[in-house]
Order: C-alpha cells, then sequence, then structure tokens
C-alpha cells in the first residue's frame, strides 16, 4: 500500500469538494487489513482497509447489528466508481475466503452520502443503504415551537418502565426496516442501559456543569394528564475525545439516540414537541450541531427528519448475510 497517503489525500480533497461537513480526515482503524485492488491492468492500485469483528451475546452493539460484521473503508483517491468497484471485487474475495456466517452475518461500508458515484458501484455489488448518519447544523424555518399539546419534562428512575416500553416499541419498528436487530434479551438490555442513564448526573462531555444546569445525558418524556406519550433519548458526543464523533466536524455535538411517540398518538406533534425542546438543550450547551441515525427505508423517520433539518451526511451501506456480496 505505498500509494495509501495519495489515495487518501485525493480522497479527502473530493470530499471537501464534495461535501463541506464532512470531518477533515477520513477515519481508518487501528490494526485493519491491507486490501488492494487494480481497476484494469497497468493503473495505479486502489487501496483499503478491512476489519472483522464479533458482537458477544448480551452485548448492547447486538442490538444495531450483526453478529458477525466485515467492514471495508476503501481509499480510492479520485476514482470513486472503479475504484469502489475494483475493491468490493477484492473484498468479496476475501470475505469468501473467511467462510462468513450464513445468517446473521453482515458486509459493511460507511461512505459519504453525496458521493453518489461511489453508491453506483455499492448497488451493483448487492449493498442496500440500511441506515444513514444525518446532521442538524442549523435551526430550520419550521417546526421549532412547543406547541403546549403536552408536557415535556426531563425523565426520572421512576420513569424506566415507560422508559423502556418506548424504546422498545422503537426498536421493535425499527428492526423491520432497518439495522437494528431484534434479540431475545433486548429488553433486558434496553433496562439495564436505561437505569443507569436515569441515574445519571454528570455534566455532557466537554462543558462544565455551570455552562450546562440540566446535566447528564438528557432523556426526555411527553405527557397528557400524566400519561407518557413519547420519548425522546438523547446524549452529546464530543469530537475532540470522543471516538464516536470521527464521522463528525470538531465540537460538541447533541446526539438523538431514540424518538418514540405511541403509535395511536403519531401524527399530532408530540415528536416536534420533544425535539424542539431537544434542540433548545443542544443550543443552550452550545453544540455546534446533532446527529441522529435514521433509517431510509422507514416510511416515517426520513419525511420527520428532514423537516426537523437534518440532512444525510454518511451512509451505511449493508449486505446480509455476508455470503449475498457479490
Amino acid at each position: 500500500m505505498n500509494n495509501a497517503q495519495e489515495l487518501l489525500d485525493a480522497q479527502q480533497e473530493r470530499f471537501r469538494r464534495l461535501d463541506p461537513a464532512l470531518p477533515d480526515s477520513y477515519p481508518l482503524p487501528r490494526g485493519g487489513e491491507p486490501l488492494v485492488a487494480r481497476t484494469r491492468p497497468g493503473e495505479p492500485p486502489v487501496a483499503g482497509l478491512t476489519t472483522h469483528t464479533r458482537q458477544p451475546p448480551g452485548s448492547l452493539p447486538s442490538l444495531w447489528t450483526t453478529t458477525e460484521t466485515h467492514e471495508l473503508f476503501p481509499l480510492v483517491g479520485d476514482r470513486p466508481h472503479e475504484g469502489m468497484d475494483a475493491l468490493l471485487r477484492a473484498f468479496g474475495k476475501q470475505v469468501a475466503s473467511r467462510s462468513p456466517a450464513e445468517t446473521d452475518s453482515s458486509c459493511l461500508v460507511t461512505w459519504p452520502s453525496r458521493d453518489v458515484r461511489a453508491s453506483r458501484a455499492l448497488l451493483d455489488h448487492g449493498f442496500v443503504p440500511l441506515s444513514c448518519l444525518a446532521v442538524r447544523t442549523r435551526a430550520p424555518n419550521v417546526d421549532t415551537e412547543l406547541s403546549g399539546t403536552v408536557k415535556v419534562r426531563r425523565a426520572g428512575p421512576p420513569d424506566l418502565d415507560e422508559v423502556v416500553e418506548l424504546a422498545m416499541a422503537e426498536l421493535e419498528y425499527a428492526a423491520l426496516v432497518g439495522s437494528s436487530v431484534l434479540r431475545p434479551d433486548a429488553a433486558e438490555l434496553k433496562r439495564s442501559v436505561l437505569r443507569v442513564r436515569l441515574r445519571s448526573g454528570s455534566s455532557p462531555r466537554g462543558i462544565s456543569p455551570r455552562e450546562n444546569t440540566t446535566g447528564g445525558d438528557p432523556v426526555w418524556l411527553a405527557e397528557r394528564d400524566e400519561e407518557v406519550l413519547g420519548l425522546a433519548e438523547c446524549g452529546w458526543v464530543d469530537t475532540e475525545s470522543h471516538h464516536g464523533g470521527h464521522r463528525l466536524g470538531t465540537g460538541l455535538w447533541g446526539y438523538v439516540n431514540c424518538l418514540s411517540v405511541r403509535e395511536d398518538q403519531r401524527g399530532t406533534g408530540i415528536g416536534r414537541d420533544l425535539m424542539a425542546m431537544a434542540h433548545s438543550d443542544f443550543a443552550a450547551a452550545g453544540a455546534v450541531g446533532s446527529f441522529l441515525y435514521y433509517n431510509p427505508a422507514n416510511p416515517l423517520s426520513p419525511v420527520f427528519w428532514h423537516r426537523q433539518g437534518y440532512r444525510p451526511l454518511w451512509t451505511i451501506w449493508e449486505i446480509r448475510p455476508a455470503t449475498a456480496l457479490r
């Protein structure tokens, strides 16, 4: 991979022209296995790194990914279509040599959403856009005020049962239209994590308690007549110190992990009210923006999130099972 740095530099320059919101550097894994491919004889090669990971039973990531994952991090320089096509062919041979599981396995490529030339190659090899990382860096002109139809408040430990119920409703729906996986122990895993979150009193990463009076990773509830109708589970990512922020620009970001409204209450403005409160909290903490993941195949969330001012930055392309890579 002698030309890896040249490929990376050319690729990053192209990314800057393609989408100014992309980060200044392309995230590469530590310890990845090198992969090299040629678009045609005599042409300089393209390259990449691959990883092979397994999620142990009972782990939280097993709720949003397969047990076995083969991931490719391409370095295609300024040849997005031909380079991606060649790498995917080489990636397919590599994955096949490892005898991937026939079930609960996947191949994964995360790539800038606006790079449609690379998208064509991914589609041709059988990948589907299961989820998107979307960002909101400005306040939209609509849907920013509380409607007053519900009360929005911070959740606490006594709300655990209602929070878990709403979080599970979102997971069950997402498993039908995206990358989430409904594991047998999902409710137990959710309850364990949410119990800790609701008890948390720490401040957001990167800012002091006096700069943010709400504290912790906020979980918001919408209720009417003391009946809980919706949930917004949020958090924080500081890209200067948090390993999960490498696909975002520099600064403190608000994160929307889960928005869930009772099925019989959807379309009444509850989701909008929850996000008005969440966005106000993000702004008060000095966040440079907010981000979330949504499923393009979901008939509800893309339209809602676009109206809230979010737009795709990275698309997560997958093939399930890994043996289906062509």
